[in-house]
């Protein structure tokens, strides 16, 4: 994947996704010690980045005759979405267990939600048996290369807007799950500003893209994770994102969850902002991980769909 790739995706959706802004707050900074730039995804349309990867793939289709995904949550909103925009229906496959608010949501947006039976291991065979009986397009989470562009194109923005307040991260932090963002966006930065270092973060208990890095190979993971970051509990990066991250991702880290709800919290009243736990991984990881990370961070707030009931 080229930068060229990530510019087309920006003309593609443009004209139906946000510019979200490059937020900034001198209490945050000053508890941190360090100088912090938050892309701020969720306030994106669908609550989150992943609009961006759906309407990439999908205006890139030929009169397709619906749309289907996988998900277990925010990739089923974009899908959702981006079936409006081009006017066809969506079927989205998600795990039974998956955020209620979420699914709720999606349908909202119009869309067929399946979760009957759904599971994080069978929910790629429900979804391709789905695929043969309505010839609908599937629209993979992070294992295509135009959704993969379409999640870089948060990165593209992110550089332009610091570079308009004259100021360069010196690292990005980036939550990890099948690897689409963060494979975008180290697209975006490596070509951009090369010296920039790109960094994942995941929970503690689903650090299967660090563990996969280290030891140069994709580790999956025996069953789905138990966070409270529920946009990463995939069992393992994809196949596509794995190839950019060993070339362009400078590493991952693992974060605990009383650093996560931590972030939250510090998310809320330092800033107002209201971040799902996915979301709050790089500032969790700035909690923990503080004393080797560099002054001047781009924290990547994926997504805003926080689930409230109780």
């Amino acid at each position: 994947m080229e930068l060229a790739s990530l510019y087309a995706a920006l003309g593609r959706i443009a004209p139906y996704t946000h510019r979200t802004p490059l937020l900034t707050s001198r209490l945050l900074d000053e508890l941190m010690g360090k100088r912090l730039l938050l892309k701020a995804e969720h306030l994106q349309k669908t609550g989150s980045f992943k609009a961006r990867g759906a309407l990439s793939k999908a205006l890139a289709l030929e009169n397709p005759k619906g749309l289907l995904a996988v998900s277990s949550g925010n990739h089923a909103l974009g899908v959702a979405y981006a079936a409006r925009v081009l006017g066809v229906k969506a079927l989205l496959v998600v795990p039974e267990e998956a955020s209620p608010f979420k699914k709720a949501a999606a349908r909202a947006y119009g869309a067929e939600v399946v979760d009957q039976g759904v599971t994080a291991r069978n929910r790629e065979e429900v979804a391709k048996a789905l695929q043969e009986e309505t010839g609908y397009a599937l629209i993979h989470p992070f294992d295509d290369p135009l959704v993969m562009a379409g999640q870089g194109t948060a990165g593209l923005e992110l550089l332009a807007q610091a570079g308009k307040r004259g100021v360069f991260p010196e690292a990005v932090l980036v939550p990890v799950g099948g690897g689409g963002l963060i494979a975008g966006i180290a697209t975006a930065v490596k070509a951009l500003s090369p010296t920039t270092l790109v960094l994942g973060v995941e929970p503690k208990g689903a650090d299967d893209a660090r563990r996969s890095l280290l030891e140069g190979r994709i580790v999956r993971l025996e069953e789905a994770p138990r966070t409270r970051a529920d946009g990463v509990r995939t069992l393992a990066v994809g196949e596509l994102p794995f190839r950019v991250m060993r070339e362009r991702v400078d590493g991952v880290l693992a974060v605990s969850e009383e650093a996560l709800l931590e972030a939250e919290r510090l998310l809320f009243t330092r800033t107002k902002q209201v971040v799902e736990p996915t979301g709050a991984l790089p500032l969790a990881a700035v909690l923990e991980h503080g004393e080797r990370l560099p002054y001047t961070l781009a924290l990547l707030l994926s997504g805003g769909n926080r689930d409230f009931s109780p």
